[in-house]
């Protein structure tokens, strides 16, 4: 049984990435794609990121309809920085062996393999499924030999779909006060608008002055 691994910040997680999710599924014949929550990202921790809590809240209300997707917390509750090696592991030992992961991981992330954690196990736990980006580099197959000898061979480059959105131009839209309707599923627009994230700290003021 084949099972997909997509995990990420998902800061919030938009229709780019459900898009991207059913494009593994359908062309890798993927049982199921697994949303995979960071706790702590680490390598996102120079940044200002949304409470895992929140996060994670946002993914299960964008795939509680997808009957291909499933999101877990098994980042959020575990203790410490957030490690895909780590994940995978643990995955594989509640799937059982019969099960093969592949883990969907853009091209960008993919090309900084060499700063992750036990990066070499990536490749041993898992197959890795490249997502290209527009503007994204070309997966740097060296990087990726010198991390595990013979990975870049092993890796699958999606074919597709380009996806430009990204969650970084959604929290744009939502600071500069422009609708997102387009850009994240209706479920996740509104939890957002209730919790009054990624709002400018002026706003969040305003807000606050008018509940007195």
């Amino acid at each position: 049984m084949r099972v997909g691994v997509f995990g990420g910040t998902f800061d919030p997680i938009h229709v780019g990435h459900l898009m991207v999710a059913e494009k593994a599924r359908t062309e890798l014949g993927l049982k199921e794609v697994l949303f995979v929550t960071a706790g702590v990202p680490w390598l996102k921790m120079d940044k200002p990121i949304a409470e895992a809590k929140h996060r994670l809240a946002m993914v299960e209300l964008a795939v509680e309809k997808e009957p291909n997707f499933r999101s877990t917390d098994v980042e959020v509750q575990r203790s410490g920085p957030s490690y895909t090696a780590i994940t995978l592991k643990w995955l594989k030992c509640m799937a059982g062996e019969e099960t093969d992961l592949y883990l969907i991981v853009g091209i960008d992330a993919l090309n900084e393999l060499s700063r992750w954690h036990r990066p070499a196990e990536v490749f041993e736990l898992s197959t890795v499924v490249a997502v290209p980006r527009p503007g994204s580099p070309d997966l740097d197959r060296k990087e990726l030999d010198e991390v595990s000898e013979g990975a870049s061979e092993k890796v699958i480059v999606l074919n597709g779909p380009m996806v430009r959105m990204s969650s970084t131009s959604v929290k744009e839209k939502i600071s500069r006060g422009l609708p997102i309707s387009h850009h994240v599923p209706k479920s996740v627009e509104k939890y957002i608008i209730n919790h009054h994230l990624y709002r400018t700290t002026s706003e969040q003021r305003e807000d606050k002055h008018e509940r007195c």
